[in-house]
């Protein structure tokens, strides 16, 4: 029997969700969507999970869509492109409509979901990362956004993200371009949050991961994950609003208790999420 062509893994209370084609540098296909989605999922509902890492098997991040599948489009048959609306994440709450989209419902999951990218990162492994709340990168690493070079555009939302990234100049550059852009080069313009040495890549990662999952109250990340990506689709006044709105809710909860509590009594936080 085939391995699936996505993994998952829960230890530590982080979620390890491995694109998982290493022959073809982890290129995406209508099944590794729908396993995707499904880890996904999972991990967003397991109360058991606190963090989420995302990364490829192999030397490969994800290498974009499949060929054949585009080839398959090029040739008249752009039939074989799955169509948009799929159904809303089944997470027990309603998502806002921005977030129901095919590749767009990473900000609805309650968790922080960190990018491990090993490998190339081109076309949809791209989008893939830029929708992930962070990035780290190993040096062997390689982002591009390769639409243009296939006669494309910004896909899935990239046009309204990226400049939120790294800004209007750096995502022109990247997106007319679709230049081979290091790992240094990314955390020079702000794409990811590390570059770190490629041996030490997953390591740091789920460091960095662990500290989230013991150190803080999951449920000011779950909180928190919402108020940014809530302000970057509104104004100043409506961050606020929420802000003030959240702020007295944070009080009335189990966590807050316990964060002036381990902090008088000098010891190891025990968050619970409520």
């Amino acid at each position: 029997m085939a391995e699936p062509v996505v993994l998952f893994e829960v230890k530590d209370r982080i979620a390890t969700v491995t694109l998982n084609r290493p022959d073809r540098l982890n290129a995406f296909n209508a099944e590794m969507g729908t396993g995707l989605r499904q880890a996904m999922e999972a991990a967003a509902r397991d109360a058991a999970v606190r963090v989420i890492i995302l990364t490829g098997a192999g030397r490969g991040f994800c290498a974009g869509a499949d060929m054949e599948r585009l080839s398959g489009a090029a040739g008249g048959g752009g039939a074989s492109i799955p169509p948009e609306a799929p159904a809303p994440l089944d997470l027990g709450g309603a998502a806002r409509a921005d977030f129901q989209h095919r590749y767009s419902y990473f900000p609805a999951i309650p968790k922080p979901v960190i990018a491990a990218v090993n490998g190339p990162a081109a076309g949809l492994g791209f989008v893939f990362a830029c929708y992930c709340d962070m990035r780290f990168a190993g040096s062997e690493a390689i982002f591009t956004t390769a639409f243009s070079r296939r006669g494309l555009i910004a896909e899935y939302g990239l046009a309204w993200l990226l400049p939120h990234l790294v800004g209007p100049g750096h995502a022109m550059d990247l997106l007319f371009s679709a230049r081979r852009v290091s790992a240094q080069e990314a955390e020079r313009i702000g794409f990811v949050n590390r570059a770190v040495p490629q041996a030490d890549l997953m390591s740091e990662v789920r460091d960095y991961a662990r500290e989230l999952a013991d150190a803080v109250s999951p449920r000011s990340m779950r909180v928190m994950k919402q108020q940014v990506w809530e302000a970057l689709l509104g104004g100043l006044g409506e961050a606020v609003e929420l802000a003030n709105e959240e702020m007295r809710a944070s009080f009335k909860t189990e966590d807050f208790r316990e964060g002036v509590a381990h902090f008088i009594e000098k010891r190891a936080a025990r968050f619970t999420g409520r």
